[in-house]
């Protein structure tokens, strides 16, 4: 995957500004983590990022390609969230790179 960077985002619900004007660059190949406390905005970025909601400005980029109006089933991104074992079996590093191996990326 391309270099994501993200271009004056934000999201309202209503009057509670959810997330304000974000700018973000990841590179191709970093891993990041979102850490904040509750109602930062942290899910609401990550579902902004994926296509889930629309933003009310800004632009979420893949390698200079706008993705904002792309669908989110177009946009081939996953996301952990804080409940993150998804195979209760396995260490949360098995269980992130669980994605990755289907994909066949290397370690």
């Amino acid at each position: 995957m391309g270099e994501l960077q993200l271009r004056g985002l934000a999201k309202r619900f209503g009057t509670v500004q959810a997330l304000r004007q974000t700018d973000l660059d990841i590179a191709a190949g970093q891993l990041i983590c979102l850490l904040g406390p509750s109602g930062c905005g942290k899910t609401t970025l990550l579902r902004l990022i994926a296509g889930l909601e629309t933003p009310d400005q800004g632009q979420v980029l893949l390698d200079g390609k706008d993705l904002t109006a792309t669908p989110a089933h177009q946009r081939n991104f996953g996301m952990v969230f804080q409940s993150l074992a998804l195979f209760p079996h396995l260490n949360v590093a098995d269980n992130i790179a669980y994605g990755l191996r289907l994909r066949g990326l290397d370690s």
